[in-house]
């Protein structure tokens, strides 16, 4: 199938104009002008009338099952107040959902300031069986009759008032999660759909026990392994600490095409549930508390050892400046006892790493570290009136989220949404990171952009040589998009992927003057279309 498509902007750099390409058995076969495009032998023509044509989006750090129960579910994120989130969850139960499942409330932007309790959700639902998660998922409310039948009150993170963290938490999602297949896979394609809606060809799927099963896992590998099944590539991460390499040896032949093992192997919590490991205590909480940490540096060290020497990559979900620390010295030991070149070369990650000292941020460096950072994280909680500064003190929350340290200093990064903690929405990921709070901590909106699309796949795998940008013999996976205006910036940051001084700049939509947001008229995997909006 040889498929045309002119008439545009290509974000590709290629001698002269860039505005058409060939697809060819799904890869690109040709770039250049309009004027010099392949006339014969061609199955398809597509006009793309002025549309920007650019790699396709990654989301390195996602839940697909999560999305999908956060999609299908109540939507609490819009609610003004905590009475208004319970007339919604009212309405909901009324039309008979069970158990009923909500997500997305912030006390933080209530004029209540505080979540609804159990004995609020046991009237609005009737008595029901009800779970509502909190904006970051690492705390929810859980009605009586759930925490009764999923055991709640027995394991540690209940409250009377029915807000539960850690092991309550977790035994309260999966009492509600546990569906048939059938359902699972509706759920998957649901989230995918609206992944492949926002231009979004790949995404990282960072699995864990109190999400979904290692079956489960399993099961969205094969869906989505090849492009023909119509559906964004998943790449798989599974957060189960290991002690050995014959653990990890074990799990990665549980689950076939496994790429990493951690993601959402947590050394601590949130900051917006207040489990967030710190060093110094909470802004707004009671004294002296300062989060919790789930992980010691001795389980961290056996966990990248085991993981290295089995020949994949660790990931850990670190927050909290005292959490980096003890992540971080779990680093040093295992590099004393596997080597550093050893450690350097796996290519580890980090997922958020929102607290980042000059300290941390050498040692990063040093044990050759990614960070796969969520932008839309400061664009929703940074700033003078923001959660953060509501946690910590305005002083500490102005270094939260340090990318353009990360950046400069030569750290790769990877974009992600950490979806449903924040929408697949990768263009709103660019302008926040391009638009951070702190003026010192922006990037360009080049540098968002490739970490949003390179980033993501050479944090998957640092040797592969199709890293996604737009070229001949690439793989075809791109996205087309109707945008109000377009500009053009020299990469700045991001110094590992700098291009040449001398390099041109590439096309990307004018987002930072206050154009509208690009509309997604097709998406593109490998030559096979997954969205489509042109008909």
């Amino acid at each position: 199938m040889r498929t045309v498509y002119r008439g545009g902007v290509v974000h590709a750099r290629v001698d002269g104009a860039a505005q058409a390409l060939v697809v060819l058995d799904g890869r690109i076969a040709w770039i250049g002008s309009d004027d010099d495009a392949p006339t014969d032998d061609v199955d398809d023509v597509i006009g793309l009338d002025g549309a920007l044509v650019t790699p396709g989006f990654v989301d390195a750090h996602a839940h697909v099952l999560e999305t999908g129960f956060a999609l299908t579910g109540v939507d609490l994120s819009a609610a003004p107040s905590l009475a208004a989130a319970l007339d919604v969850v009212a309405r909901a139960a009324r039309l008979g959902p069970d158990p009923l499942l909500g997500h997305g409330w912030d006390e933080t932007t209530w004029p209540e300031r505080r979540p609804p309790t159990r004995q609020e959700l046991d009237r609005a639902t009737g008595d029901g069986v009800a779970y509502l998660s909190r904006t970051d998922l690492h705390s929810a409310v859980v009605s009586t009759a759930l925490a009764d039948s999923a055991g709640c009150a027995e394991a540690a993170g209940w409250r009377p008032d029915g807000l539960v963290t850690g092991e309550s938490h977790h035994r309260a999602r999966l009492a509600v999660r546990d569906v048939a297949p059938e359902r699972r896979e509706q759920l998957y394609r649901t989230a995918l759909a609206a992944a492949a809606a926002a231009g979004v060809v790949s995404l990282h799927e960072h699995s864990a026990p109190f999400l979904d099963s290692r079956e489960g896992l399993a099961d969205l590998l094969a869906l989505t392994h090849d492009a023909a099944s119509g559906l964004p590539g998943v790449v798989g991460y599974r957060a189960e600490l290991c002690v050995t390499v014959d653990d990890a040896r074990a799990l990665l032949r549980a689950v076939p095409g496994l790429t990493g093992i951690g993601g959402d192997l947590n050394v601590d919590g949130s900051l917006g549930s207040r489990t967030a490991a710190l060093r110094l205590p909470y802004h707004d909480a009671e004294p002296d508390h300062r989060g919790s940490l789930y992980l010691s540096a001795e389980q961290v060290a056996n966990h990248v050892a085991a993981v290295t020497r089995a020949g994949v990559h660790a990931a850990f979900h670190v927050i909290g400046d005292r959490a980096m620390d003890e992540v971080l010295l779990g680093f040093q030991a295992a590099g004393d006892v596997e080597g550093l070149a050893a450690i350097r070369a796996a290519g580890h990650r980090l997922e958020h790493a929102e607290m980042v000292d000059a300290a941390a941020l050498a040692r990063i460096l040093l044990f050759g570290l990614t960070v796969s950072a969520q932008p839309a994280f400061d664009a929703a909680w940074g700033g003078r009136d923001g959660m953060y500064a509501r946690r910590l003190g305005a002083v500490r929350a102005a270094d939260m989220n340090p990318l353009a340290d990360l950046a400069d200093a030569g750290v790769p990064l990877a974009f992600g949404s950490d979806s449903p903690v924040t929408p697949i929405d990768p263009w709103a990921g660019v302008l926040a990171a391009a638009r951070h709070h702190e003026p010192g901590q922006r990037l360009s909106l080049e540098a968002s952009f490739r970490a949003h699309t390179v980033g993501g796949r050479r944090a998957a795998n640092r040797r592969q040589a199709e890293d996604g940008e737009l070229r001949v013999g690439a793989p075809a996976s791109f996205a087309v998009w109707r945008v109000s205006g377009l500009a053009h910036e020299e990469r700045t940051g991001m110094q590992t992927w700098r291009a040449q001084p001398a390099a041109p700049a590439l096309p990307l939509p004018e987002l930072i003057s206050g154009g509208s947001a690009p509309v997604c008229l097709r998406t593109v995997r490998e030559g096979v279309v997954l969205h489509d909006l042109l008909g």
